[in-house]
């Protein structure tokens, strides 16, 4: 290759409401999102490959991630309706240091979760904990506790 991957600039997720999504990753997490910008035109249509794309983006830091939100004012998109072996469905996984304070603080807030933690127990990751839950609209998200040394 002629070129070098340095890194993971962002994972973008398409929400239905900036601000209720702002709103609730604060909550859960302490995330503080950075200014909204604003694209329209036939660049953003090509690019995106969504004609008539009218829509506002902005950044929430995680550690040396960003994640993107992009909120579509036109056209309006469909709801979240994939389940997590359908191809294409993604997540975020987020790395807690004290599994059982974080869900049980996340519950306190509010958090869904799909059920309580699970613990890896073979293979490398044995020791490792996980557990999924969802954000306002559906999308999937984790936390994760490596094994304590």
């Amino acid at each position: 290759m002629t070129f070098t991957i340095d890194g993971v600039h962002h994972v973008g997720i398409t929400v239905r409401d900036m601000r209720r999504s702002f709103d609730w990753y604060s909550r859960m997490f302490g995330f503080q999102p950075g200014p909204v910008n604003h694209g329209a035109g036939p660049e953003l249509e090509r690019g995106v490959q969504v004609e008539g794309a009218e829509l506002s983006f902005a950044m929430i830091r995680v550690g040396n991630v960003n994640i993107e939100f992009l909120e579509y004012h036109r056209p309006e998109g469909k709801d979240w309706d994939r389940a997590n072996g359908d191809v294409g469905s993604a997540h975020i996984c987020f790395v807690v240091d004290d599994m059982q304070r974080a869900y049980e603080e996340l519950i306190e807030r509010g958090a869904v979760f799909n059920g309580p933690p699970t613990t890896i127990t073979d293979g490398d990751l044995a020791g490792s904990q996980w557990a999924y839950l969802r954000d306002p609209d559906g999308i999937q998200l984790e936390i994760w506790q490596y094994p304590k040394e």
